[in-house]
């Protein structure tokens, strides 16, 4: 058996690869991990973690394998976000009002990652509901960043980028509704996929905003997130992540108002990732698309009124059984006025058409995840010389246009600052997430040693 240590390191397509070679057992896989997590409850990564029954899927995996069964995922363990339904296994939301809840069927998404195989690992920590992108969960504890205890992981897929990066599970499955995967995966230092919208559906999965909410996966390396993108679509039209060629690729690097305010490390890795691409021979251009400055107020809008109707008869019911911080954002939306609405989608779909046209002259756009390394747990305000900007928003400032747009967006781990990681993203044409995942292995490839996660197992 290879050591827990090595195992935490290691990709899933090589973890996959080994458990069908029959050199690693599901069991000692599941114990290996197991082991970690017990040893970093302080992450708070987990809400329900694995158990006994756990232990048993391995077992059962384990003689599927013997008897020469195949499954892309067959004995691979994948923690799952806690808004996802799990049959038989207990399903939050990151809530107090669901604490109790325990389905009766999976939700789609999940009932994929069975039918390949996969080991339904625990449910991961969110932001209470997922409205939120810290994910210090009121109910189920504060999650914090593997690199640095003091510092946010960033939300709302916060438990689920812990557990890929600290070595607690092979691979995740989280959420995206204004960037609740990619930010996560930037300040922990994961790879992180945001799909096209509708590309892995959602029936049974809790919602926040219906028009905004994506599911996708958070990995070690891109591949990974790559195989889990094909499980999870159901492999409608095709692999999406089949091998696309960058020869001659049209790279549009992003400037204008959105992005001004940005880290000056943050500003130099993106940099560096333009010339690394442009060194593999991809043809890199500055591209400005102004009307993504009415992005922030669009989404602000658009979440608000979608979230406050969902939660309607609770928030009125029972408005103490939420955290604060949730339950004002809930009561705000309870005053966007249906004219505000409207006036948002159609904004909405100036910013569609404006992207719909940016892709005639490019390919993929390059821009980073997020303006900041992981803050500080608790810290309200980022200072920018033009002023003051809450932390929240810089967040998700570079990740909400494409959920606003349902564009393909993927974040991979580029460079570092004070040993935090930091993210770049790239963004595709709609359905387009082979040529995204391209250009994701080529920075993954040119990726500063410190942000390169893959490791080879002996037995590979």
């Amino acid at each position: 058996m290879a050591s827990p240590d090595l195992l935490a390191a290691a990709p899933l397509v090589q973890i996959a690869t080994a458990l069908h070679r029959r050199r690693l057992s599901p069991v000692e896989l599941v114990d290996a991990y197991i082991q970690r997590i017990e040893a970093t409850t302080g992450l708070r990564a987990f809400i329900t973690p694995p158990d006994g029954r756990t232990r048993r899927d391995a077992q059962r995996a384990e003689r599927r394998l013997a008897r020469g069964e195949r499954g892309a995922l067959l004995g691979v363990p994948i923690a799952v976000k806690d808004l996802f339904a799990t049959r038989a296994l207990r399903t939050t939301v990151g809530s107090r009002i669901l604490k109790d809840w325990v389905p009766r069927s999976d939700a789609a998404a999940v009932a994929r990652l069975r039918a390949a195989g996969a080991i339904v690992f625990g449910k991961t920590n969110l932001h209470e509901f997922a409205y939120g992108v810290s994910t210090a969960n009121p109910w189920w504890g504060i999650a914090r960043n593997p690199h640095d205890p003091r510092r946010s992981p960033g939300g709302s897929s916060g438990g689920s980028a812990i557990a890929v990066v600290a070595g607690l599970c092979a691979g995740a499955l989280g959420s995206d509704t204004g960037g609740s995967i990619r930010v996560p995966a930037s300040l922990c230092g994961c790879v992180g996929l945001k799909p096209t919208f509708g590309a892995i559906p959602l029936n049974g999965t809790f919602p926040l905003g219906w028009s905004l909410d994506h599911a996708g996966p958070l990995a070690r390396t891109v591949e990974d997130a790559g195989v889990l993108l094909d499980v999870l679509s159901g492999g409608d039209a095709g692999r999406k992540s089949r091998r696309a060629s960058t020869r001659g690729l049209r790279v549009g690097m992003l400037q204008g108002s959105i992005v001004d305010n940005v880290q000056p490390a943050v500003s130099r890795q993106l940099d560096a990732a333009a010339r690394a691409l442009r060194r593999r021979g991809l043809r890199v251009r500055v591209v400005v698309i102004p009307d993504l400055q009415w992005t922030v107020a669009t989404q602000l809008v658009t979440l608000r009124a979608e979230a406050s109707a969902l939660h309607t008869r609770w928030i009125r019911a029972r408005p103490r059984a939420y955290g604060v911080d949730v339950r004002t954002r809930l009561q705000l939306g309870s005053l966007v006025a249906g004219a505000d609405y409207v006036l948002a989608q159609r904004m909405r779909a100036r910013i569609r058409a404006a992207m719909s046209d940016v892709f005639h002259d490019i390919d993929v756009l390059l821009l980073p995840s997020t303006p900041i390394a992981a803050p500080v747990i608790g810290e309200r305000t980022v200072h920018w010389r033009s002023g003051e900007e809450p932390v929240d928003g810089a967040l998700v400032r570079l990740t909400a246009p494409f959920n606003l747009t349902g564009l393909p967006a993927l974040s991979v781990p580029f460079g570092a600052t004070a040993g935090l990681p930091i993210g770049v993203q790239v963004v595709g044409q709609w359905n387009d997430e082979a040529r995204v995942l391209a250009v994701g292995r080529l920075l993954e490839a040119e990726a500063p040693t410190l942000t390169r996660t893959s490791q080879t197992l002996a037995w590979h």
